[in-house]
């Protein structure tokens, strides 16, 4: 006659063999005990699905409204290339859970704690032709501060002072002749988090050149750069001259041509408290000012910073405005 197996033994044979059963699933064999305290957290979670299906059903009615189509980098006629923009839809799901974990409720108002995915474009700037750019996104409430660096030394402490007190990084575009003699101070700036692009060797008209003459500008600059072990993206043309020619030249660099949405015009000296106010009623998203190491922007750098914050924008470098990253942390 065979003996009857008592229930206890039989129970702890069931879940030796959901533990392999489940090993498939989350990785190898663990240890009996802990894998009897994951299938409880599982059956807990799907009681609590069925107890809290009200909450799932308000966050599932909710994501739409919250989701944000990304946006695609075009040409557009005007501006050139313009970068894209990253959107982002709820993730259902991981919303639920972490609401449930830490008590949240339909009634928590701004404090729900929402999780979202990235959903990148289908078009990047790397898709499209070569063109010049000129400012970001207008959708990324972000704004690019571009310092062009051939001339000023006695301003750059001060400039790089008020970045830190501000807590901004810029892009500086390095002249070459400029940064052959000034390797250490370009490493300190480097060094304080700040973004490093070329701005060609000695300061030419680049409209003027041949591709042989423009690709020794570009290239001896970005021979200095790579000394400082930068990985540089951008060309900005100085003066702004350049041609269809220059952009071809920068792209066999792997530089993208960038200009400027606003201009401080600060060689011209003109009172700090008027630049201020120019970057306060012109600055909009995606805006990439363009500025020098001048004691017009020593004196104004701080006021724009903090106009371009009040305004709700992220001021930061070039990469930082021109990247489909989103910015929700600043949103």
């Amino acid at each position: 006659m065979a003996r009857k197996i008592p229930a206890g033994l039989l129970a702890a044979m069931a879940a030796g063999l959901a533990a392999v059963l489940l090993a498939g699933t989350y990785g190898p064999i663990r240890p009996f005990v802990q894998t009897v305290k994951l299938q409880a957290a599982s059956m807990a979670a799907l009681t609590d699905d069925k107890r809290e299906d009200k909450l799932l059903s308000w966050i599932q009615s909710e994501a739409p409204k919250r989701s944000q189509q990304p946006i695609n980098a075009v040409i557009d006629r005007v501006w050139k290339a313009i970068p894209g923009y990253d959107g982002r839809v709820v993730d259902v799901r991981a919303t639920y859970l972490k609401a449930k974990l830490i008590g949240s409720s339909p009634n928590s108002g701004d404090g729900f704690p929402w999780v979202y995915r990235t959903v990148t474009p289908e078009v990047s700037l790397q898709d499209l032709p070569v063109n010049p750019i000129y400012r970001g996104n207008a959708a990324k409430p972000a704004v690019g501060l571009m310092i062009n660096v051939a001339w000023g030394d006695e301003y750059l402490p001060g400039i790089l002072r008020i970045l830190k007190e501000e807590g901004v990084h810029a892009t500086f575009f390095f002249d070459g002749t400029w940064l052959s003699k000034n390797m250490d101070t370009a490493g300190a700036i480097i060094r304080q988090g700040h973004e490093a692009s070329n701005h060609a060797y000695s300061h030419p008209d680049m409209s003027k050149m041949g591709a042989a003459r423009q690709r020794r500008e570009i290239g001896r600059t970005e021979q200095l750069l790579k000394k400082l072990g930068i990985n540089n993206v951008w060309f900005a043309p100085p003066s702004g001259y350049f041609n269809d020619q220059t952009i071809k030249v920068a792209s066999e660099y792997g530089l993208r041509t960038v200009l400027w949405t606003l201009d401080t015009i600060d060689w011209k000296k003109p009172d700090p408290g008027s630049v201020v106010a120019k970057v306060k009623g012109k600055v909009e998203p995606g805006t990439l000012i363009l500025m020098h190491p001048t004691s017009t922007t020593a004196g104004a750098l701080k006021g724009m910073i903090r106009a371009i914050k009040a305004k709700g924008y992220v001021p930061g470098t070039v990469s930082q405005t021109l990247s489909t990253e989103r910015l929700e942390d600043r949103l």
